[in-house]
């Protein structure tokens, strides 16, 4: 699984059928504490994230065409989750609230 954060969507007039209605997306991936790490993925967008979401994206191919239920798809990895809150594990194990605003 790659954390990210969705830097905007990429248009293709000519594509694989199996990616016909299915919209691209072009992250930047992220540290554990939500910052730049470097590096990008294009994902398959599966959950309707949009520009600025932090999402997690699976990125294993068996397991996106899974997803997409698409055996044959040429498609490696899928957005699986917006992120609503990221909050680090503590020493102790449980999960540390996050900040307020």
């Amino acid at each position: 699984m790659i954390y990210a954060r969705v830097a905007g969507s990429i248009t293709s007039t000519i594509n694989h059928p199996d990616l016909d209605g299915r919209r691209l997306l072009l992250c930047d991936k992220l540290d554990a504490a939500g910052k730049p790490a470097g590096g990008y993925v294009i994902a398959v967008d599966t959950v309707g994230a949009g520009a600025g979401e932090t999402v997690i994206i699976l990125d294993e191919g068996n397991g996106a065409r899974q997803i997409l239920e698409r055996p044959d798809a040429p498609v490696r990895s899928v957005v699986v989750g917006v992120v609503d809150v990221a909050a680090p594990i503590t020493a102790a194990g449980t999960a540390r609230p996050p900040k307020a605003p």
